[in-house]
């Protein structure tokens, strides 16, 4: 795997920065759940971004 700058500069590969996000947002996801506010999602095959709440219901956000 080649390094880029950022890379040889931090330490971290890209490999491992992809799983400490994938990790910090699965963390941010279950603290929103126990704070019981809405996560912010994206529905591809609607091309729109809706909010699900803790209880499972699902509201479209409104275009401005």
């Amino acid at each position: 795997m080649e390094e880029n700058e950022l890379d040889s500069m931090c330490g971290i590969s890209d490999d491992e920065m992809t799983n400490l996000f994938i990790q910090s947002v699965k963390i941010e996801t279950e603290i929103s759940k126990i704070k019981g506010t809405p996560i912010t999602r994206y529905d591809a095959e609607k091309k729109s971004v809706y909010f699900e709440y803790p209880d499972g219901h699902i509201e479209y956000a409104k275009e401005a």
